[in-house]
């Protein structure tokens, strides 16, 4: 049994109680309390801190209802399994985090590849909604609602997901989260965690630390132009996949319908082999439609689809969505639905009205214009610098690649660029595995406008050009 060494302070500051909900919460969050520990009852805790039973009461019942602790009859309380929740840290798409205590430089033009243009963000339209959905006085919006999110809104996704991606569904299997982080926690609940996963490489770098601290065992199988090796994939004994096969992240690559097919083939081969198919901004693509998705094509419901409103909306809606196989809804059922849905039943009912009314496609339509326009003006003043071997993704998404010649590191590369201001980013930082790639670097242009993608570029010819005459 845990023995607490709390000295409760009477300054009026804050309740006795608070104090030792925060200490133990604190005690809990930090490890120094490990999951399973026994607490000291609520008559004993108030005998050793010289405190009424009824504030210990009102402690540990705040603990409870946050999921900290658990209580068992005639058994006592007990600490509940918390420290994941605690590690996953990041968001979407960051493959770059900040080192705890230093500020994010401020850099004169940065071509990250994870922002959106947010210049153009519906604010009035959204601002309207909000206060629609708020003055509509619907109480219920204010009671904790259906763990896989409203019915309403999930229903609006659905057509969305028909129309636009080919994606064979119904509400029943759709599950809302805030972020692809939640979702990837919820996964490894239903599918357990004795799995080993395979990931592409170069690849999303964030969801790979995620799987390997939600515990799970993972490995990278090489891509070629058309996208994962299948004959790798095999030989690696992975039984799950994940991939991004309509712009695959950071490579843009496109997988050909061949591929896919084989892809399909290698999960329907064996009992319990699934596909994690990330369809993270397949909205944006310049040339032609946009490629269905592989879910859609998917006759032995092997696929589990993934999307999220952060590329196309914004970032800090943090709405994503689950796509799970039919047979696969009991496991949701038994070990699932004792997690509520992690977003807010109002935010729900604004981005259902954005979609029912027609504002979500007209939103993308814009932005397809706006981004084309960007990503033309990107492509152009390239051309004008000496040494790019290859333009990788540049016909979908909001990033591309430059493959330069030379001896030149990518290191080098960037360190020049960011002594003159721009911030470029390394393909290395995606790449998980020991193989050896060009240098290459990625160029995102989402969160810049037309003229400073012209003179960011500008800026890169210079340095990078000086850099390759000193040889230095």
């Amino acid at each position: 049994m845990y023995e607490m060494m709390l000295r409760l302070e009477g300054n009026g500051k804050k309740n006795l109680y608070e104090q030792i909900y925060e200490y133990i919460k604190g005690e809990i969050q930090k490890g120094n309390i490990c999951c399973g520990e026994r607490l000291p009852s609520t008559r004993l805790l108030a005998q050793q801190l010289g405190v009424s039973r009824s504030t210990t009461q009102l402690a540990y019942e705040q603990l409870l209802a946050e999921g900290y602790i658990e209580a068992f009859p005639y058994k006592g309380y007990f600490v509940c399994q918390v420290e994941e929740l605690y590690d996953l840290g990041g968001g979407e798409c960051e493959s770059w985090t900040k080192e705890e205590g230093k500020e994010d430089k401020k850099w004169r033009y940065d071509f990250t590849p994870n922002g959106i243009d947010l210049e153009h963000f519906p604010y009035s339209v959204w601002r309207k909604l909000n206060r629609e959905v708020l003055q509509d006085d619907k109480g219920e919006l204010f009671h904790l609602g259906d763990a896989k999110g409203e019915w309403s809104l999930r229903e609006a996704i659905c057509l969305y997901l028909h129309q636009a991606r080919g994606v064979s569904v119904n509400p029943s299997q759709v599950i809302l989260g805030a972020g692809n982080d939640y979702l990837q926690m919820l996964l490894s609940l239903i599918l357990g965690r004795e799995n080993l996963i395979a990931m592409e490489s170069p690849t999303y770098r964030h969801a790979y630390d995620i799987f390997q601290r939600l515990g799970y065992r993972c490995c990278t199988v090489s891509m070629d132009r058309y996208g994962i090796s299948v004959e790798e994939l095999q030989i690696s004994g992975a039984d799950i996949v994940y991939v991004m096969p309509s712009h695959q992240y950071p490579m843009g690559v496109v997988m050909p319908i061949k591929r896919r097919q084989e892809l399909l083939q290698w999960a329907a081969a064996k009992e319990g082999r699934y596909i994690i198919e990330d369809d993270y901004d397949s909205e944006f693509r310049y040339g032609g439609k946009p490629i269905p998705s592989l879910q859609g094509s998917d006759t032995h419901q092997r696929v589990i689809y993934i999307g999220t409103f952060s590329k196309s909306i914004a970032p800090s809606i943090r709405i994503s969505y689950l796509v799970l196989p039919i047979h696969l809804l009991e496991q949701y059922e038994e070990v699932g639905r004792s997690f509520p849905c992690t977003v807010s039943r109002t935010d729900q009912r604004v981005l259902q009205y954005f979609m029912e009314r027609g504002y979500f496609e007209r939103h993308l339509n814009k932005m397809r214009a706006i981004y084309k326009s960007k990503h033309d003006v990107l492509l152009a003043e390239l051309k004008g610098i000496r040494g790019i071997k290859r333009i990788l993704g540049a016909r979908s998404g909001v990033h591309m690649l430059l493959q330069m010649e030379g001896e030149l590191s990518e290191e080098k590369r960037i360190l020049r660029a960011e002594q003159a201001g721009v911030k470029v980013y390394p393909l290395s930082e995606y790449c998980i595995d020991k193989r050896k790639y060009e240098p290459t670097v990625i160029l995102g242009y989402a969160t810049m406008t037309e003229k400073e993608i012209r003179e960011a570029v500008r800026i890169l010819k210079e340095v990078w050009e000086s850099l390759g005459e000193s040889g230095n």
